[in-house]
């Protein structure tokens, strides 16, 4: 089968490897047919995330057709259509029986093997899925691939950055605050969304690329491309002096949170999910404490967050595929990465048909 494999900092290529194979009775094999390109992959692409072995398949997002089905398997069958969150999940460890399915005891991330433990990802034409049962889900007839695609790991992250912004905010208060999104990219575009779905009105969108602050405002969002003008200045005139209500960020660079920190207002909320690679914050602790600061981050439990976010994709309230900007083959993996590193040509988004 063709994959995009890595070769070290800067380097993919696509290669033909063998087709996995069953391995343990709770693995599923599914047949791709659709995957995506994905910001976190940048981290291993551009050698940022350390011990990737040479020759593993990348990616983490996809959507297919099972293929075949470990003894074990009782609740998936030959032909269904799958998705699956970006990593595995066991459904009774200590943590998925509280929904923190993404730090599952026996969870793994696709497309991380690091001295040959691991598992390959996604961006290939079949691929292995462990414990399967309680990791695939089968997606409903009136939900495209590609938005299947998108509940996987963007859609999904964004409803639960902006929902752990919001959840201490009743619906009638969330109408009257100041929402402010940093980065606009597929993420940052999800948090928009489902900002607006979850009862904001005043949302406020942060970036520097015009086709995505473009994309922001046909959200709903007002777009603030902060070359042109001083951000924290603006959300300040329109809330008093105050500063923001909450802040979500999806960036996952020191300046970003920094940015973050400036526009919330004391007793605000600070809501990131930005993969941050710094070993340090941009602000002190006393910094956080003078300003009664609520911070809140890490990895999207997505096999449990989908109890929210398909019925967000249900509502056909807003149009997800737009931010699929660029639907390409796998044999462009090479030119693909280059492209959405660099956002060439308007890139925000990449899907691999297959």
């Amino acid at each position: 089968m063709q994959a995009i494999t890595y070769h070290g900092p800067h380097k993919v290529a696509v290669e033909t490897v063998d087709v996995p194979k069953i391995i343990e009775p709770t693995d599923a094999i599914v047949k791709i047919t659709v995957c995506g390109l994905c910001g976190s992959d940048l981290h291993a692409y551009r050698g940022d995330q350390s011990g990737v072995d040479k020759g593993t398949i990348m990616g983490h997002e996809f959507v297919g057709i099972i293929h075949e089905i470990g003894s074990e398997i009782t609740n998936l069958s030959i032909g269904d259509r799958v998705l699956s969150p970006f990593s595995t999940s066991c459904s009774t460890c200590y943590y998925c029986e509280r929904g923190l399915t993404c730090r599952c005891e026996k969870g793994q991330l696709y497309g991380f093997l690091s001295d040959g433990q691991g598992i390959h990802g996604a961006q290939a034409e079949y691929i292995r899925v462990p414990l399967a049962s309680s990791t695939l889900v089968k997606v409903l007839p009136d939900i495209t691939d590609n938005v299947a695609l998108l509940l996987g790991d963007v859609l999904s992250t964004g409803y639960f950055c902006a929902e752990s912004g919001l959840e201490h905010l009743e619906v009638e208060l969330r109408q009257v605050s100041v929402v402010v999104i940093i980065g606009c990219g597929p993420v940052g575009l999800m948090a928009i969304l489902s900002s607006i779905f979850l009862g904001v009105k005043f949302v406020f969108a942060i970036d520097c690329i015009e086709e995505r602050l473009k994309l922001a405002e046909e959200f709903g969002a007002a777009a603030l491309n902060f070359v042109d003008c001083d951000p924290v200045e603006k959300i300040k005139e329109v809330t008093s002096g105050r500063g923001a209500d909450v802040v979500l960020e999806v960036v996952g660079n020191p300046a970003a949170l920094q940015l973050a920190f400036k526009i919330l207002r004391n007793g605000g909320v600070l809501s990131s999910v930005g993969v941050h690679n710094s070993p340090t914050f941009p602000f002190s602790p006393n910094d956080g404490y003078n300003k009664n600061l609520t911070y809140k981050s890490g990895r999207c439990p997505v096999r449990k967050m989908l109890t929210k976010s398909i019925p967000f994709a249900l509502s056909k309230q807003f149009d997800f595929e737009k931010i699929i900007t660029h639907s390409l083959k796998l044999s462009d993996g090479e030119m693909a990465y280059n492209i959405f590193e660099k956002k060439l040509d308007g890139c925000i988004k990449v899907v691999f048909k297959i």
